[in-house]
């Protein structure tokens, strides 16, 4: 990582945690918050490629340990459900040789980001069954499926991981920001 790299990541974990202490979002009965703290981690990719999104990504939940209600619970599941996001990006990347402009084309991303909701509902179901809801709430799992039905947690999770990648994109390709990339 160069100078340039280090500093983008150390002010976008920063942003993140704005985001987070100021709470911007929407609270759902369900103990998830429709938020703003994860779209830095997908701008992160963007303009420093898988590196810069795993770097602003973990700083950030860190962050998010010391600062949010939720302590380290909440943290690990917002990186748990944003990671499947910018790893699906380095995905195609990696797989169809694709560089920072072929993102540009809404086609392509809007392609990205239906696959990554995909895994991230099969990643977000049961760790919010099996681990999250027991841990903070003391539910067993099987109580846990009868009181938040899984298209809840998956519908939520579309809004979410939608409303990421789609304001980083804007923020990337329509107000001007790749030309900061690092990469492609």
């Amino acid at each position: 990582m160069d100078s340039f790299e280090i500093a983008g990541c150390a002010a976008l974990a920063a942003v993140s945690a704005v985001f987070q202490i100021v709470h911007v979002g929407y609270p759902t009965p369900w103990g998830m918050w429709i938020d703003l703290v994860a779209i830095p981690w997908i701008l992160a990719f963007f303009l420093f490629g898988w590196r810069g999104a795993l770097t602003v990504s973990v700083l950030g939940a860190l962050i998010i340990t010391l600062v949010a209600p939720a302590t380290w619970l909440g943290a690990f599941m917002k990186w748990i459900a944003t990671f499947p996001m910018w790893f699906m990006l380095w995905v195609w990347v990696k797989t169809f040789k694709l560089k920072l402009k072929d993102f540009s084309k809404l086609k392509i991303i809007l392609v990205c980001i239906c696959l990554a909701i995909i895994l991230r509902g099969l990643i977000v179901v049961p760790v919010n069954y099996y681990f999250a809801i027991p841990l903070w709430t003391g539910l067993t799992p099987e109580m846990a499926m009868q009181i938040i039905p899984w298209y809840i947690i998956v519908g939520l999770n579309i809004i979410q991981g939608a409303l990421e990648v789609l304001v980083a994109w804007l923020l990337m390709f329509r107000f001007g920001l790749m030309r900061f990339s690092l990469w492609g």
